[in-house]
């Protein structure tokens, strides 16, 4: 008998009602609905679970916790709001930490690409009356930090007041340096929000020895979401030395962990314009190259000759002409260095994971800006496109402002698809919502409902390529899949664009157990 039997349901698309039997967190059998007395699901719509590509979990986690700057459209209106949280918190007793110094005020989201006005150090000294106070950007490779935070945490700050690329990502993590039982309560929270948004699994980038921040979280509970615990360049000799290979499960932690991808960051952001661009920003300079052509061939090579898929952060255009030159030059030493030693065979439970490793040489991030020969590149060289959707209407007047010689060529999903590419949709939450229908909205309308035009609508998906991006290229659910399942309120391919991006997520289940709306399943 099935364990869980998922009763008159329909896949995206269909007319007709389907059963779907469970056992043992595997789908056995799709049969039509046959009349009974037992409970259904009325014609609700199941999918394949989603898939978030490119998340920080630990900064999307915190990020509730502070306070928000995205409605500033200048360097004094965050100002302002700044302020305002000063004299709240003012009017508070003292907040200190373990060792008796002030807790930092800690604001996110600001945008300072779009500011007429500069950011400056005197300006956010003066509003903040000597206490530490560290403003990240929404794209988190800049910081806005006081004298009273440059002390407390050993940082030098020129006039401006801002840290830039890996300046800001340690302050980042030094601010986040908070009680692990805390973190883990915010970051269950967290898993629990997105399994709510039918989200099955993440792939976690945060920069930290990963692996052992989710062995820890899940020894202690946490059981919302698989996670692949994304490898940072500055530990490749350890993921080498530990045997650790991309898409290896973890042992001991329920199969809910797997070794993610190397991560490598060639260049900045937009929004901090460091992001590397052929052509110069109006403020000046091109941006920054961190690692050159010859360095990163050699690190492809490495990674995929010991078992890891690399992913390469690449923002402007330069820097992923930069990546994709790196990969070709990567696939002349061979097929052998991009396949997996013999000696590292994959156990039953992980070929699935192979197989997908094995047709793919790598990811590149972002992919936000292309020259025009390179959006054919991709599908040439086996490289994923693992881009966020949502950015695209975040970043519109940054792009017009800052790129809009090029702007044609910016977040161009359908070019990238009409050329051959696979793309994968994430958030990169904090960036965005860690929330699958808001990107997949944002890739099909390429609007909100804020009134605005769409954004050069040209390059919209369709619902089915924007869910395949989601669900690691299915649409359908199919016998012998694991029961990892989104249970929709409607048809994603017939909603309104209204309702899709606000998609109504009735039950997630991973392995056919419920993450989320446990209720609705209940005999």
């Amino acid at each position: 008998m099935p364990d869980l039997v998922l009763r008159s349901v329909r896949q995206p698309g269909d007319t007709t009602l389907s059963d779907l039997h469970i056992t043992d967190g595997v789908i056995t059998q799709i049969v039509p609905t046959t009349t009974t007395d037992a409970p259904t699901l009325d014609g609700r719509t199941v999918i394949p679970g989603l898939w978030d590509e490119h998340v920080h979990l630990t900064q999307w986690a915190l990020a509730g916790a502070r306070f928000d700057l995205s409605t500033a459209v200048s360097a004094r209106e965050a100002l302002e709001l700044v302020r305002a949280q000063v004299g709240t918190r003012g009017r508070r007793a003292a907040q200190v930490d373990a060792s008796g110094r002030p807790t930092p005020l800690i604001g996110v989201r600001f945008r300072d690409a779009v500011w007429a006005d500069l950011p400056t150090l005197r300006g956010l000294d003066d509003v903040t009356q000597g206490h530490p106070t560290a403003l990240i950007s929404h794209d988190l490779h800049c910081v806005w930090i006081n004298s009273a935070a440059a002390e407390q945490f050993g940082v030098h700050v020129d006039e401006s007041g801002l840290l830039r690329e890996q300046a800001a990502f340690d302050l980042t993590i030094a601010l986040g340096q908070l009680p692990d039982v805390e973190v883990d309560a915010l970051a269950a929270q967290a898993g629990s929000r997105a399994a709510a948004r039918g989200v099955v699994g993440i792939v976690d980038f945060e920069m930290t020895w990963n692996r052992s921040v989710w062995q820890r979280r899940i020894a202690g509970g946490f059981d919302a979401l698989r996670v692949e615990a994304g490898i940072y360049l500055a530990d490749f000799d350890r993921a080498v030395a530990e045997r650790m290979h991309t898409d290896d499960r973890i042992a001991d932690t329920r199969g809910l962990l797997s070794v993610g991808p190397l991560k490598l960051l060639i260049d900045g952001s937009l929004n901090t314009r460091t992001a590397f661009c052929v052509d110069e920003y109006p403020v000046g300079g091109r941006g920054v190259l961190a690692v050159s052509e010859d360095e990163l061939t050699e690190i492809l090579v490495a990674a995929r000759g010991a078992g890891l898929l690399p992913a390469v952060h690449a923002i402007g255009d330069a820097a992923n002409t930069v990546a994709l030159n790196a990969f070709e030059r990567a696939a002349l030493h061979g097929r052998a260095a991009h396949e997996v030693p013999a000696s590292q065979a994959a156990a039953p439970a992980d070929r699935r994971g192979r197989e997908r490793q094995a047709s793919v040489r790598g990811r590149i991030e972002h992919a936000q800006f292309l020259q025009p020969a390179d959006f054919a590149r991709f599908a040439s060289f086996g490289v994923i496109a693992s881009v966020q959707p949502e950015h695209a209407l975040d970043d519109r007047d940054a792009v017009e402002l800052n790129w809009s010689a090029g702007a044609d060529r910016v977040f161009a999903l359908r070019s990238l698809l009409n050329a051959g590419a696979t793309l994968a949709f994430g958030s990169d939450a904090p960036v965005a919502p860690l929330d699958p229908f808001t990107a997949m909205s944002a890739a099909t309308s390429r609007a909100r409902s804020d009134g605005r035009e769409p954004w050069r609508p040209d390059q919209v998906v369709s619902r089915a390529e924007a869910l395949a991006a989601s669900a690691r290229a299915r649409t359908r659910l199919q016998v012998g899949d694991v029961a990892d399942i989104a249970i929709l309120d409607g048809d994603p391919l017939t909603v309104s664009d209204a309702t899709f991006e606000r998609m109504p997520v009735a039950a997630t289940l991973l392995a056919g157990r419920a993450t989320h709306g446990a209720a609705l399943l209940a005999p």
